[in-house]
């Protein structure tokens, strides 16, 4: 295994999080702009359902990882990148959201 021997189960724990946390956030969103969506509503409810994707995935591979004995250290190097993917898109959200407000 990976020099991070329990990593897996930090992974998971803080993606599933996250995946509710963007469900929250679009939700929000959504009732924000409940008469029209502008053109900043349209690219922050993509890059928060991609977002949303992508924090599943990492949340999948890191139960795999720990599942699986024999793939376990590439498992758990995919959902560390995708994890990592993840936080990128919630803080390209995060702009978005900062700059429609202004």
């Amino acid at each position: 295994m990976s020099q991070f021997k329990n990593l897996s189960s930090h992974i998971l724990q803080a993606s599933a999080s996250m995946v509710g946390v963007c469900l929250m956030i679009l939700s929000i969103v959504k009732l924000i702009h409940a008469g029209g969506a502008d053109t900043a509503s349209r690219l922050l409810y993509k890059i928060l359902g991609f977002d949303n994707v992508v924090f599943l995935l990492s949340a999948i591979l890191s139960y795999a990882s720990m599942r699986y004995e024999r793939m376990s250290v590439n498992l758990e190097d995919m959902a560390d990148t995708m994890f990592i993917v993840g936080l990128i898109c919630m803080t390209a959200a995060s702009l978005v959201l900062t700059f429609e407000m202004l």
